[in-house]
């Protein structure tokens, strides 16, 4: 798959081996459940629901998960997209946490989704 390629899915179960290299923009929580899935994926870039943080952070644990396999990844807040549905997220979610190798590539706190991925998709 073209790293360009964007994937949007309601459950991050839907992306297999050959997305490797997408952006997905998924409607799933950021669990340590759908780590899972994105790891064997290996997207550029992994965007969750971070629903509700959750106790002990099991909304963001997606994140550090990754991060250890050098994969970026962030969540957009429970309250700006409905969880399991990937075009809410990409049309309404605001970026509410990420890891480091998400904010190398430039995604930040605060920001829509849609411009993270539009501005992944610009030309250099």
């Amino acid at each position: 798959m073209n790293t360009l390629d964007v994937r949007i899915v309601d459950s991050i179960t839907e992306l297999g081996r050959q997305d490797a290299g997408c952006l997905a923009v998924s409607g799933s929580h950021g669990g340590i459940s759908s780590a899972r899935y994105a790891l064997a994926a290996r997207p550029r870039l992994s965007i969750f629901n971070d629903a509700g943080v959750g106790k002990d952070e099991a909304g963001l644990a997606a994140l550090p998960f990754l991060q250890s396999h050098g994969l970026a990844a962030c969540t957009v807040a429970h309250s700006s997209a409905r969880i399991g549905e990937a075009q809410s997220t990409l049309d309404e979610g605001i970026v509410s946490h990420v890891n480091a190798l998400a904010q190398a590539l430039g995604v930040v706190v605060g920001q829509r989704c849609e411009l993270v991925i539009d501005t992944l998709m610009a030309p250099p």
